[in-house]
């Protein structure tokens, strides 16, 4: 197929754009749009046509669910199975629009397609006002899983989606980069306790204090536990490249990426070393790649996909990388970076 690529603005929308991007939804078409976390992958959300065309436009196994997404109450009322819990109401109050997806029991109006065969659904309201009035136009839940070929690192800029996606589906809508950087927190309130499938955007300490106990999900810290999250199932965001993290105290790890990166460069090896600000320095072999700062690791979490693609443009034969702190945002940021290396970790 042929994709139509529209320029657009957030603060100066093209109407007619996304009126025609809103026209392909309703034909049960693909369309690329911007959101604040990633650029997703949407089609209607209501249709198994559209749903089987996601997958087949990523290369996405169809047992993964996919995430709607809504412009409004009513559209969310539509496509689940059970009234709004107070502590749903809360969550849509303080993180709406925003990187939080709320897990629910599904209604009958959504298809098995899209919630992989589940009797729950996620769902969540972007904070772009492109995506919005894209939802809005088309009059329709969108489901977008994050707009790249299937296990490669998540599209945070328009040129990421446009060489993945190319031509493998009908519309792009390039805007600006995603400002979060990093998928939604996804969070499951149909247990006991708000539990955490994926985290993201939203973390751990912020969403305790707005409804209190929240667990975590085994299989985000242990290997051998199937996590249950949309885009968690499968080895995800990886570069082309092998990747190992070092983790440990600061000193000892730059040291101990200096002296790998000595070893493979006298093996004829091109060295990716993902570092932050305060290290890049440190580093004189190799292709060095800041991925932010330790002091903000927000910066990290908008940074970190177009850094792991910036090593597939290098062409790097190896990666290391620095671990970083796992608390707030950083629970995000190394989730990311640990399916990346296949959760391949020396300790220094």
């Amino acid at each position: 197929m042929k994709t139509k690529i529209y320029e657009l603005q957030e603060k100066h929308l093209d109407f007619h754009a996304i009126q025609e991007a809103a026209e392909v939804i309703r034909n049960n078409g693909t369309v690329v749009f911007p959101t604040e976390t990633v650029y997703g992958l949407g089609a209607n959300a209501l249709s198994q046509e559209a749903a089987r065309a996601i997958y087949a436009a990523k290369g996405r196994p169809s047992d993964n669910p996919l995430i709607v997404h809504i412009s409004s109450i009513d559209m969310l009322l539509y496509v689940i199975g059970e009234p709004l819990s107070l502590t749903a109401k809360k969550l849509m109050n303080k993180f709406w629009p925003g990187p939080l997806t709320l897990i629910f029991k599904k209604s009958s109006a959504v298809p098995m397609e899209v919630t992989a065969g589940l009797g729950t659904v996620a769902v969540r309201m972007p904070d772009n006002d492109i995506a919005l009035e894209l939802i809005k136009q088309s009059g329709l839940p969108i489901a977008a899983p994050s707009a790249n070929i299937s296990g490669k690192p998540s599209p945070t800029k328009a040129e990421h989606v446009i060489g993945d996606l190319q031509d493998r589906v009908d519309v792009i809508l390039s805007g600006s980069s995603s400002r979060v950087g990093l998928e939604s927190t996804v969070l499951d309130l149909t247990g006991e306790v708000p539990t955490i499938l994926r985290p993201g955007g939203v973390t751990l300490e912020e969403l305790q204090e707005v409804i209190g106990e929240v667990h975590i999900d085994k299989g985000l810290t242990c290997k051998e536990t199937a996590p249950k999250a949309p885009g968690m199932k499968y080895t995800h965001y990886a570069p082309e490249a092998a990747m190992t993290i070092l983790k440990g105290e600061l000193p000892k790890v730059v040291k101990a990426i200096q002296q790998l990166t000595e070893e493979q460069t006298k093996l004829g090896k091109l060295v990716g070393i993902l570092a932050t600000e305060e290290t890049k320095q440190s580093y004189q072999e190799g292709v060095i790649v800041s991925m932010g700062s330790r002091d903000n690791l927000y910066t990290a979490a908008a940074a970190i996909f177009d850094a792991l693609r910036q090593f597939d443009k290098q062409k790097v034969d190896i990666i290391y990388a620095e671990a970083l702190s796992e608390e707030n945002i950083g629970m995000a940021v190394m989730n990311r970076l640990k399916k990346a290396a296949g959760f391949n970790i020396i300790e220094v």
